[in-house]
């Protein structure tokens, strides 16, 4: 369940093209990409259609200045998400390592600090990736949060998969700026974020499938 799925999402969106400006979209992207589930179809597409059409015309915008602040407000978001990890998340996981029911498990700290190890190693592609694919994209900052993930590696990640993510959706809204009138742009964004959805569960799959055959794959000694 979504934010929007407590009111009308096309009446948001109608509010939102009224309104649009580089500060509502940093705002609700910070929103999206942190533990508040809010979609950000419904943000960037727009935005950059009033950007790179007639109907913005008295709009400041650009659809490159949409991209990067975009970018910068998903980046917000999921540094909100890795820190609540980092703060309340790991201390829940070591008190669970450490207890009996965690021992009863199969569970102790040097398995905590051994998985905390392999994604500081091996979390950047996921962090990456995971900015791409629906339902993850805001969860992908949590357990690089609470495996103490470098700083550096997951904003840049996590920057690299935003503007990727972002430039699609940023795309998106400049296509339908040629296509479509603004009074079918909500029915049309809709429509296209369902191919956007299944585009990003493909991916989840393929991703699944490569770490599953490298997991039990013959490896040489």
């Amino acid at each position: 369940m979504t934010l929007l799925a407590l009111f009308d999402a096309a009446q948001f969106f109608s509010w939102f093209v009224d309104h649009a400006n580089y500060w509502f979209v940093f705002i609700f992207m910070v929103i999206e990409s942190s533990f508040i589930p809010f979609p950000s179809e419904v943000i960037v597409p727009p935005a950059a259609y009033l950007a790179c059409s007639n109907a913005g015309a008295g709009s400041d915008m650009n659809i490159f200045g949409v991209t990067a602040v975009a970018t910068l407000g998903a980046l917000t978001g999921a540094f909100i998400n890795y820190y609540l990890a980092l703060w309340i998340g790991r201390p829940v996981v070591y008190r669970f390592a450490d207890s009996r029911f965690g021992h009863a498990c199969l569970i102790d700290r040097a398995k905590v600090d051994k998985a905390e190890s392999y994604f500081d190693r091996h979390g950047a592609v996921s962090t990456f990736v995971g900015r791409l694919i629906p339902a993850i994209r805001q969860l992908i900052s949590i357990p690089a949060g609470i495996s103490r993930m470098n700083v550096a590696k997951f904003a840049i990640f996590t920057t690299l998969g935003a503007m990727v993510w972002n430039a699609v959706l940023a795309g998106l809204g400049y296509w339908l700026s040629k296509t479509v009138e603004p009074s079918m742009l909500f029915d049309k964004v809709e429509e296209y974020n369902r191919y956007l959805t299944w585009g990003g569960y493909a991916l989840a799959i393929l991703c699944l499938a490569y770490i599953l055959w490298n997991a039990f794959r013959p490896h040489k000694k």
